[in-house]
């Protein structure tokens, strides 16, 4: 009972801490979705050149969309023009980050890790982009979306690829509003449950892993790194719902690159992302999208590894301050607001599925 206790106080905790920015990140989320045409980002990720693979890594960083919602909507891009490798890139940059889970890394980890995380997404999806359009598999054309439905399945709404836009001509307001029902109900229905579950994750790990567990099966460096991609490969988590865990795996003595393995590889990558790319971009792609996130991901924690070192930054001395960034009541307040919404949209799920 005492650490059942204790582990529901540890998750409450983790998401006093995180409310007010996920509310934010959902927010900012919504504003993208109102106001940045889906068709913008089909002019952009055509043809083979690096520019277009930039791009779509580029426009995929601050989009709130997980592993799974990202499938439909990369894939339309690949329908409508879009490159191997520009849909690569933007398979790999959008589910890695996001704007809400940008605002969570500032509230859990620290304002270094906020900035490094994006930055490595970037470099991950342009490696990975790159690297498809260099060696092509021998068919070039798009390829049909058989076996989407079933992949994504669980993937529901705007988020996942359908159309949330607002006719031309509508007003701002009109658009402001359609932004503000897509990022406290649709993406809310999407990810919410995962960021709970993510909470709830980091509570466990914060109250029954002992606090020495790491340095003393894990350690640092090069096998810190595989032990989090053994973890991170093949588990689904959204990138907002892997920053709580990462979080309490840092305070538990996890170091900043192997964390960062963790917040790269988990959402990139699943069962239904890779069968997925199978199908429709063939298996030299889908090998060597998993192959680029591998790769990148060990070079990129050794790199954060040896800048917080030369910095002088205890990223755990950091991770355990960040309830006092905002007043304690806001924290609650946002909280208990999450918790409200996430609530709602599993009732109107409920009802829908017996409609």
């Amino acid at each position: 009972m005492d650490l059942l206790t204790g582990i529901l106080a540890a998750s409450w905790n983790v998401l006093v801490e995180a409310g007010p920015y996920v509310l934010f990140g959902f927010f900012v989320a919504g504003l993208l979705k109102a106001f940045v045409p889906d068709s913008f980002m089909a002019r952009h990720l055509g043809g083979d050149s690096v520019g277009s693979v930039v791009k779509a890594a580029v426009i995929g960083v601050p989009l709130p969309l997980c592993s799974c919602g990202v499938l439909p909507a990369a894939l339309g891009l690949r329908k409508q023009g879009a490159s191997k490798g520009a849909t690569t890139a933007f398979m790999i940059s959008t589910p890695e980050t996001g704007v809400d889970s940008m605002a969570v890394t500032y509230a859990l980890i620290d304002p270094l890790m906020t900035v490094i995380r994006p930055l490595a997404a970037t470099v991950t999806a342009v490696f990975a982009g790159v690297l498809i359009n260099a060696f092509p598999d021998r068919k070039a054309g798009p390829q049909p979306l058989a076996g989407l439905s079933d992949s994504s399945a669980t993937c529901t709404g705007c988020g996942c690829g359908g159309s949330c836009a607002v006719p031309p001509g509508e007003s701002v307001a009109a658009r402001f509003r359609s932004g503000m029902e897509y990022a406290f109900g649709e993406m809310i229905s999407d990810i919410g449950r995962w960021l709970l579950v993510g909470v709830l994750i980091a509570g466990v790990i914060s109250a029954a892993m002992p606090a020495d567990a790491l340095d003393r099966y894990v350690g640092t460096g090069l096998l810190s790194y595989l032990a989090m991609l053994v973890v991170a490969l093949p588990l689904y988590v959204c990138a907002t719902a892997s920053t709580p865990i990462a979080a309490s795996l840092l305070l538990k003595g996890l170091s900043p690159g192997a964390a960062l393995v963790f917040l790269l590889a988990g959402p990139a990558t699943n069962g239904a992302t890779i069968t997925v790319m199978l199908k429709t971009l063939g298996r030299r792609a889908a090998g060597l999208y998993v192959g680029s996130i591998i790769v990148c991901s060990l070079a990129l924690a050794y790199a954060t590894d040896h800048l917080y070192a030369a910095l002088g930054l205890d990223i755990r001395a950091v991770v355990s301050e960040v309830g006092e960034l905002l007043p304690h009541w806001l924290g609650v307040a946002s909280a208990v607001l999450t918790l409200l919404l996430v609530a709602r949209s599993f009732l109107k799920r409920g009802h829908e599925s017996h409609g």
